[in-house]
């Protein structure tokens, strides 16, 4: 492994995890190339001193012109969101397919792809390295497969590819504290199940220090302590006295999102209103501690959400954020 990322690529770069990936780039020095697809958004990244071009995952056209002369892509681009396969698809995995394809035949060196945790169905051990990915869940299937054809695609071109499958990645921009911000968030389920967790900064570290260092290979990744979703909530309302959590019985969550569905799908527009966005709210996925981490030589800078949630209440004050999905402009 070498300490060496070249010109890089970051997709995504306007949504939640990518903008906080091209700051810290930014931050580098490095003058990253970020993909935009919505031009209107790309006002977000004006600051960051970093080269924007227009692409879309759906156009190979456009993604041909985003990786010349680039040596490390980091992909976060997609429909990211708790949708039907038929509907993450295209997105998650042939656009990923076409990108990583484009890369192949521009000479990229690099490839760091953010997968997800719900590749996983749940269990009560912690999942590492060796554990099976398999999931009903629509999204976590659309990114099983993204996963296996980057492989093997990879694998033909002698590309080096780091597949990172993050968990609830949290921070300011994050959909749950644009609720928060709001005094309240409605949530699917008992909240008893653990969950791993990461602050957004971590994320973003991780992705980075992946590509600079060359790491290689397929691995969930999470911060040092799952909490369940009760405790996740109580510690925001430690510091954030007005902020409510407000449940909703699983099965009843359940029935309403699935009425919903022959509605939702009449809308171009993403949807937070799911069944899998519900099962995902429910299911039980903790990670081995310390995985990537250790290879790395790192350790996290927010080891658990108590040490995260504080900093991003902080963050709130004076903060004004439109998440891509709740964007209804360009």
């Amino acid at each position: 492994m070498t300490n060496d990322m070249g010109r890089v690529l970051v997709t995504g770069a306007t949504g939640f995890i990518g903008l906080e990936v091209a700051r810290q780039l930014s931050e580098k020095g490095l003058a990253p190339r970020l993909l935009v697809r919505r031009p209107l958004r790309g006002t977000l990244l004006a600051s960051l001193g970093a080269e924007l071009m227009q692409g879309d995952l759906e156009s190979p056209e456009s993604l041909a012109r985003a990786v010349q002369g680039m040596d490390t892509v980091i992909h976060l681009g997609a429909r990211a969101i708790f949708e039907e396969y038929e509907l993450v698809r295209p997105t998650i995995v042939d656009g990923s397919v076409a990108l990583l394809r484009a890369c192949a035949a521009a000479g990229v060196r690099r490839f760091v792809y953010a997968s997800s945790l719900l590749v996983y169905q749940g269990q009560e051990a912690a999942v590492d390295q060796r554990t099976p990915a398999f999931t009903r869940h629509g999204y976590g299937r659309a990114k099983i497969e993204a996963e296996r054809a980057l492989s093997q695609i990879a694998d033909q071109a002698g590309i080096e590819l780091a597949v990172l499958r993050l968990p609830h990645v949290y921070g300011v921009r994050d959909l749950m504290f644009a609720q928060v911000r709001q005094g309240r968030v409605y949530f699917p389920g008992s909240g008893k199940n653990l969950f791993a967790h990461m602050h957004v900064d971590d994320a973003a570290r991780l992705l980075i220090a992946a590509a600079e260092t060359g790491w290689t290979g397929i691995s969930p990744v999470a911060d040092d302590l799952p909490v369940n979703w009760n405790d996740f909530f109580a510690e925001i309302k430690k510091y954030y006295p007005r902020f409510r959590s407000i449940g909703t019985p699983e099965l009843l969550a359940l029935l309403g999102t699935s009425m919903l569905t022959p509605i939702r799908r009449l809308s171009r527009y993403p949807s937070l209103y799911t069944p899998d966005a519900v099962r995902g709210w429910n299911v039980n996925l903790t990670v081995k501690k310390g995985l990537v981490w250790d290879d790395l030589g790192m350790t996290p800078k927010y080891p658990s959400a108590y040490q995260g949630i504080p900093a991003v209440i902080d963050d709130c004050i004076e903060f004004h954020w439109v998440h891509p999905v709740a964007d209804r402009v360009g």
